[in-house]
């Protein structure tokens, strides 16, 4: 016989797993009518099935398996459903579209089919006056009115102040005796770019690394549930903006009380102030802090993710090096020191005047060669870059680092896809896409799917050259700034910076990994290093 006290135990242990297996009951049950809450939105008009897929668990549905798994997540999913397919993420229903002829019936049919919508969290924080958030005849006025901020002479007056902020970032690279996260670095050089180059400021060195962090807790919560509470993300990202604005106002009230002259530099803002003016339109302060906030938005995160790629891939493919630095050689960029030849064939500077033998010095310590007395009146190192100022044409000659920078979008596009909401219900891959369900076309995964890319799995800049030249033969295989009327804006100017910044680094700089591995990417939101990218930078010609 049991013992009363054998028996409490007993009763304590069935009631504990009465209460586990309710509890687990009850949890798959929500799960079920969660699903079917979903699966009753459907149009009843089509006889289409909706795509297959989960919708996860109630309210959060899979947006954590989302964050944390990262590429795996919709690599795993495409395999299991198929290249459309349903999932819910960040509050929103949400169908993931992969493959040129999907993307293109959605990117050509945006105000038709389907209008922009980025998750809720992003439209509260930007704001609603962004061209992000703008759709049919509002983001057509946006457009027209920031067509002059792009424009090829536009362009043109900001390439030597983006070359000098490049060249002095590089500096401090070079001059840093330890390894350099180069993801850190490039969110650091993209920011100067957008506030020197967009914004027109001259700020202290403190007020830009301030601005700088607020910026990053912004964008860090740009992707967050839409839940405004204490500590939430969405609460921290408005709170960033607020920051921004405050700071902005400050700045667009200076700028518009000064009288500027026709010969002075006119930045990205000064284009769009007087842009709206020929457009015969008036902008409002709220309206002006929040396109200032876009335009640092704009030039920031996803250039800083695709500059990091770039280094990255230029360490993992000497060759690719080799062949670009050939091209830069030859177009005049190259370096044109006085020299002679050693018996080894090592490149050694002439003495004159008693000048040190500075290249040799430098190759027998091994690498390392003191920066620190080449600093400018700040303090900050002076660039010892060589790489004379460039222009577009300059630029458009370099072909071969015209596809490099390609590959790297196509390798690793910095965005993995961009959101839509459908205006109406159509038909993709055989399944019904629902009236006012969200709708994500996939770039990355098209990239690493398309048929006309030969082994896309490989980096190969040549895929781009002009006996290739694969995106061709499918326009919508090759997105990495989306299409249609909503393809981004600022994509000239994005190009540019990288490609400046291919030219400075190559010419400029020797590097080596300082991890024995090279890091894993993660993808969301934007591809970036897991735990940074570590490299040791120094000068390939020390003065």
């Amino acid at each position: 016989m049991l013992s009363l006290a054998q028996f409490g135990v007993l009763s304590a242990l069935a009631a504990a797993l009465t209460s586990v297996l309710s509890a687990l009951l009850l949890l798959a049950l929500t799960r079920q009518l969660w699903s079917l809450r979903w699966s009753l939105t459907r149009d009843k008009e089509s006889s289409l099935p909706l795509p297959k897929g989960s919708m996860g668990w109630p309210l959060v549905g899979e947006t954590f398996h989302w964050l944390f798994q990262g590429s795996n997540f919709h690599i795993s999913r495409r395999e299991r459903h198929g290249n459309v397919f349903k999932t819910h993420l960040l509050g929103k229903p949400v169908i993931r579209v992969t493959g040129a002829e999907n993307i293109r019936k959605i990117l050509l049919g945006e105000h038709s089919l389907v209008c922009t919508q980025w998750p809720q969290s992003t439209r509260i924080i930007l704001g609603p006056n962004t061209l992000v958030n703008s759709i049919g005849d509002l983001h057509k006025r946006k457009r027209k009115i920031l067509a002059k901020v792009f424009s090829r002479g536009a362009l043109e007056s900001y390439l030597p102040r983006l070359q000098d902020v490049v060249k002095s970032e590089i500096a401090k690279w070079c001059s840093e005796p330890g390894a350099i996260d180069v993801y850190s670095a490039a969110k650091s050089l993209t920011f100067r770019i957008a506030v020197r180059v967009l914004l027109g400021l001259q700020l202290e060195e403190e007020r830009i690394v301030y601005l700088a962090q607020i910026f990053e807790q912004l964008m860090n919560n740009l992707f967050s549930l839409p839940i405004d509470a204490p500590l939430s993300g969405l609460r921290k990202g408005i709170k960033a903006r607020e920051i921004l604005h405050a700071n902005m106002q400050k700045i667009i009230e200076e700028k518009m009380a000064r009288q500027q002259s026709d010969d002075e530099y006119h930045d990205a803002f000064d284009n769009m102030l007087s842009s709206a003016k020929e457009h015969g339109q008036e902008l409002s302060m709220q309206e002006l802090k929040e396109t200032a906030v876009e335009l640092i938005f704009a030039a920031h995160s996803t250039t800083a993710s695709a500059s990091t790629s770039l280094v990255l891939q230029l360490l993992r493919h000497p060759a690719v090096v080799e062949k670009a630095r050939a091209e830069l050689e030859a177009e005049g960029l190259g370096y044109e020191p006085q020299t002679n030849r050693g018996p080894s064939g090592v490149t050694v500077q002439k003495e004159e005047e008693g000048a040190a033998d500075t290249e040799t010095t430098y190759l027998l310590n091994g690498g390392c060669h003191n920066h620190h007395s080449h600093r400018d009146e700040n303090g900050f190192p002076r660039s010892q870059s060589h790489v004379p100022y460039l222009s577009l044409d300059k630029l458009s000659q370099l072909r071969y680092v015209d596809c490099v920078v390609k590959e790297v979008l196509r390798f690793l596009p910095p965005v993995s896809g961009g959101y839509r909401t459908a205006l109406q219900t159509f038909e993709l891959d055989g399944y019904q896409i629902p009236k006012g369900w969200s709708v994500m076309y996939s770039i990355r995964d098209t990239h690493e799917t398309a048929a006309v890319f030969q082994s896309p799995e490989l980096f190969d800049p040549d895929r781009f050259g002009p006996d290739h030249e694969e995106s061709r033969s499918s326009r919508f295989s090759y997105v990495p700034f989306g299409g249609g009327v909503r393809s981004c804006v600022g994509k000239e100017l994005a190009q540019i910076i990288l490609k400046t910044l291919a030219v400075e680094v190559m010419e400029t700089c020797r590097w080596t990994l300082a991890t024995e591995n090279f890091p894993k990417m993660q993808t969301v939101p934007i591809v970036h290093p897991v735990n940074g990218l570590h490299v040791h930078f120094s000068y390939r010609y020390p003065l």
